[in-house]
């Protein structure tokens, strides 16, 4: 069965994002550390899947981010630009039944980003691991990391890795897994 990788940088109260869906704040902390860390997370993965809000953010960018194969999940998006169309396809699957489609067509390790995509997986308590860079950033308010559970999801801590410019960066495991 295919795992599911969480890699996202948050604020210290708990926002990947401003309201807007903007996050300007979180760029100053994007130097050679955080470039590499990401590469080496990234060079596990094999499929991203994020929400119809991250397609739109990621749309804005002068340059595609992803090397992926990029699934979003979406009932409204009907339509993918057509410079993208080998790079993403859309899904109206709830993630359990995206997670068995996308084992079925062979991929072993799912990159899953975007508030309401990682939200709706860990409603599903289907995370495998979570690594969460802690930005020292104070925004007040935004789009919440996480959400409304329904019950507890334990992880186990593996590693907490700080850095000169003060993220913190933390590596989770569900146990078993």
């Amino acid at each position: 069965m295919i795992t599911t990788h969480v890699y996202i940088g948050a604020s210290l109260d708990g926002f990947i994002a401003r309201k807007d869906g903007s996050f300007n704040w979180l760029s100053k902390f994007a130097d050679q550390d955080a470039v590499d860390a990401y590469k080496a997370f990234i060079s596990g993965m094999d499929v991203t899947v994020i929400g119809r809000g991250t397609f739109e953010t990621v749309m804005s960018f002068s340059d595609w981010p992803y090397d992926l194969p990029v699934v979003v999940l979406s009932r409204s998006l009907k339509e993918i630009p057509p410079g993208l169309l080998e790079k993403v396809s859309i899904s109206e699957l709830e993630p359990k039944e995206l997670l068995k489609e996308l084992s079925a067509a062979g991929y072993r390790s799912a990159y899953v980003d975007g508030g309401k995509v990682i939200q709706s997986f860990l409603a599903g308590d289907l995370i495998d691991e979570l690594i969460v860079a802690r930005v020292p950033v104070l925004i007040g308010e935004g789009i919440p990391l996480f959400g409304y559970l329904g019950g507890d999801l334990e992880f186990e801590h593996h590693k907490t890795a700080s850095y000169p410019n003060g993220l913190v960066r933390s590596y989770y495991k569900r146990p078993g897994r």
